[in-house]
């Protein structure tokens, strides 16, 4: 990677407050990226990914199941009991409660995997655990939504299998398969999959927020502090916790990654669709800023000890 790339990937952070403070300004700057542009830009994300992967590398992390097992529960643990007690100490509204409690009931997001890739850390442990704390959420989250809330959360158990295979499952395959078969293509586009990622990462998060501009502004100090507080949480116990049963540095770094981002976009679906106020979504739509500008930092934090 050029010295220049190097230096693009490295400020990834400044780059997500950047584009947040321009969509806060502007939104149209980025309000444009949306819809199938955000699906397509992550699955070719995760092919740049899966180009970098061997198949023994999975082979490898299902060796290791106590890896995999440690970061699904602490993600259906830890986050949904920080997201009641974030609403709880910062005494929020029912509609930003629950819309808190519903993004920390979610699964790992996609941009968890890119944020590890970035980081240097383990990329078949993410997409493992991503995958399968997606599919464990067809059941997982409806349930904890509906202990914690009380109200009945539906989701579209066939429509985040579809996505999972969509955005993550087929593309790393792909890359995977890419690797093997056309080495030298994937040598030739290797150097720039980061930059391209870092720059996607960005454009999502900005666009998210600029949609959601006159809300975000006019909902408090309050419910901004609850959501860094549920993510910074997610972060940091997420890396503790991982130490008591795994020894490996970069796949401690992955389960804090895992934990502490989620799935925020399958956040404001579900918040949208299952509760009359419309402000419930938006604990979500910051949730998507928050954990994309502490992880980013993290990962260039964890890039450079991870050389």
């Amino acid at each position: 990677m050029s010295k220049y790339a190097s230096f693009i990937v490295m400020a990834f952070p400044l780059w997500v407050i950047l584009g947040v403070i321009l969509t806060l300004i502007e939104p149209s700057l980025f309000t444009w990226f949306s819809g199938d542009l955000i699906t397509y830009g992550l699955g070719l994300i995760m092919l740049g990914m899966g180009m970098t992967i061997r198949a023994e590398d999975f082979a490898n992390v299902l060796r290791m199941p106590r890896w995999v097992l440690t970061g699904i529960v602490l993600q259906y643990t830890v986050m949904p009991a920080l997201g009641w007690l974030m609403s709880w100490v910062f005494g929020l509204p029912s509609y930003f409660a629950a819309g808190l409690i519903v993004v920390a009931c979610c699964p790992g997001g996609t941009a968890s995997n890119v944020v590890s890739y970035l980081a240097r850390a383990n990329v078949p442990l993410s997409v493992t655990m991503t995958s399968l704390s997606t599919l464990m959420a067809i059941v997982l989250t409806p349930l904890l939504c509906t202990f914690i809330i009380g109200s009945k959360v539906e989701v579209n158990g066939w429509g985040l299998f579809f996505d999972t295979l969509k955005v993550i499952l087929l593309p790393v395959a792909a890359g995977v398969v890419m690797n093997k078969y056309l080495p030298r293509f994937s040598r030739a586009v290797l150097p720039y999959a980061p930059v391209a990622a870092t720059f996607t990462i960005v454009l999502i998060v900005s666009s998210i927020i600029g949609s959601g501009k006159a809300i975000i502004l006019s909902c408090g100090w309050r419910l901004l502090f609850a959501v860094i507080g549920l993510h910074a949480g997610g972060f940091l116990i997420g890396y503790l916790l991982a130490m008591i049963t795994v020894n490996d540095v970069r796949a401690r770094q992955t389960i804090s990654i895992e934990v502490g981002m989620q799935n925020s976009g399958l956040g404001v679906v579900l918040a949208r669709n299952n509760f009359p106020h419309p402000a419930t979504a938006i604990p979500a739509a910051i949730s998507s800023a928050v954990h994309s500008i502490i992880g980013s930092l993290l990962a260039g934090i964890w890039r450079i000890r991870n050389k």
